[in-house]
Parts: structure tokens; sequence; C-alpha cells
């Protein structure tokens, strides 16, 4: 019972590798070939990150794709060298479809994969300043096509998900909320029976069009999350950009977890890009444990969140 509790507590580190958002003009050190994400995705496993989230880039331009074959360049090669648990994004882009979005995943069955509880302006076009010298005309295109369209994921959408990847698929979920009412749409699903606890919740705050990230909206979060879920979720905390550092270590006191990695910010501190997705998660880790909490192992997050464990995956 004792070591039960014990594992409860520890914190998991997530690290988000390179997502969609960010352009390659932006940071030299943003990961896009598949031979640069893998190697920084074992490098954040072996500065302590349990679970790896992962999206895909065109090794030659660095625009996001959702090719089951880029993937499949680099996952097999992070599965080999690092027993971290693989989570696939199922967000992609908001310019992609639904069936683009899956096809990585349903491919490759992971212990994993991220899921947007809900359709949502996803504004990422402030992003484009006009100081910018870009490397790739495709960059200001993908960012300012943000302010007239939306990422869709509807109730038949979540649902088409949810029997694919986890019933199909043995896949559980990063349920990824980016407001107050996706909570409640989470709930409808749990109450359905379509989803079980332990829920492992992502609370995504200050993205454009999303809850801001601000330290009473965490509390708000965490409150409604405590009204509508008891004992069965565990959540973890995702801020946008300068926020990172300071909200995902209000959310570790509040005991829970952390995500981290150059998805989220490209930045180590004020004025600082960061060198590499293994830099950030040192300095969360470090930053954990002077305030004397434990770090999870990839296999105690696989405890805590019930996965089907690495060796169940099709790659």
């Amino acid at each position: 019972m004792g070591k039960d509790v014990k594992v409860k507590n520890k914190v998991i580190i997530t690290c988000a590798v390179t997502g969609s958002v960010h352009t390659p003009s932006m940071s030299p050190h943003l990961p896009v070939t598949p031979d640069e994400i893998a190697a920084q995705a074992i490098a954040a496993a072996e500065a302590g990150a349990s679970i790896l989230h992962l999206h895909a880039r065109n090794p030659e331009d660095g625009r996001p794709t959702a090719d089951p074959q880029v993937f499949m360049q680099f996952l097999p090669r992070i599965r080999q060298a690092t027993d971290a648990v693989i989570n696939i994004s199922t967000g992609g882009s908001s310019l992609m479809t639904l069936e683009d979005r899956l096809a990585a995943a349903l491919q490759a069955e992971p212990e994993m994969c991220s899921l947007n509880m809900g359709s949502m302006n996803f504004g990422i076009f402030p992003l484009a300043r006009p100081d910018m010298v870009w490397q790739h005309a495709w960059e200001p295109q993908l960012l300012e096509a943000t302010r007239g369209t939306i990422f869709k994921n509807t109730f038949s959408d979540i649902e088409s998900i949810l029997k694919q990847l986890g019933e199909g698929c043995g896949t559980r979920f990063e349920f990824e909320c980016y407001d107050v009412g996706h909570l409640y749409t989470l709930k409808h699903f749990y109450d359905r029976g379509l989803v079980r606890g332990p829920l492992f919740i992502q609370f995504v705050l200050g993205i454009l069009g999303g809850i801001g990230a601000d330290p009473e909206n965490l509390l708000h979060m965490k409150r409604i999350a405590d009204k509508l879920f008891g004992d069965q979720y565990r959540f973890s905390v995702l801020a946008a950009g300068r926020q990172q550092m300071p909200l995902i270590t209000m959310g570790a006191t509040m005991r829970g977890n952390v995500r981290v990695g150059l998805e989220d910010s490209l930045y180590l501190g004020r004025g600082e890009l960061a060198k590499s997705n293994a830099e950030q998660v040192a300095r969360i880790r470090t930053i954990l444990e002077n305030l004397s909490l434990e770090i999870a192992t990839p296999d105690e997050a696989r405890a805590m969140l019930a996965l089907k464990g690495g060796d169940r995956v099709a790659f």
C-alpha cells in the first residue's frame, strides 16, 4: 500500500518534442528531420521525460506532416533507444483532415495519443511578426491561415477516435482540455462509458482561442475537474510561451504532472532560446526535485495511467 501511494504521488514529465505551431525560422534548435526528432526525443527521455509527445514534419522544409512513413522513420528508433511512453498526436494541424490526423496513430497503435476535446479557434497567426525573416514561404502562410480556420473535433470526430484508437488499438489518451467546456465534454463521454479512469487530463493554457495562461484559470480548471471526476483522473499542465515554467511549476505544487518541450515554448528563460528539448526537461526536473518532488519513471507512468505496455505497439 505504501509503495502504491508513493508511486501515485510521483510527477510525470511529458516532453512535446516539435509540434506543429512553431516554424523553423523561429529557432535553429527546433527538430525537423526524423534524425533530429529521434535524437532530441531520446535525449529528453534520458533527461527525465517519461512520456514523449510526437508530431512529424516534412524533412525537406519543416512543415507539419501527418504522413505515417515519416513517423515510421523515427518511432522505431526512439522505442529501441528508450523505454519512454510514446504519445502520438491526433491533433496534427488545424489544416489537416481527421483521416490525415489519425493515419500515423492507427498504423503505429501507440500506448497513448493526444485527444483535443472539442472544436475551437486555434490562433497562432500572432506568431508571424512583421520583422521575421522567413526561411520558407509556407511558414507565414500557415500561421496566417489560422486566422480564418478552426481546429475541428466534433462529438462525432471524438467518438470515432475513441472507437478506432481506444477500442481498436488499446490506446489510451491524453485528453487535451483548452477550456472549461472541454472538461464537460469529457464528462459526457465518461458518463456514457466511452472513456474510463484513470483519466489523464492535460490542462492547456495560453492558446489564443482557449483559456488564458493565468494562475486563476489553472485553479479553476482543477476545481471543475475535481467536481466532475473526483479521484478518477490525473492532471498535467501545459502553458504556452513564457508562461510555461511558472504555470507548470504551480501545477506540480498542486500534485499535478507537467509538460515541457519545444512544441509549447522555444525558450529556456527570458530571451534565451532552448538549445534542445532535453534542456527544458532538465530545467523542470531540477525545479521539481528542489521542491522535494520525485520524478516518475516510464514504467511508473504506465502503472499510474493504466497503459497497455511498450511491447504491444506496432512499431
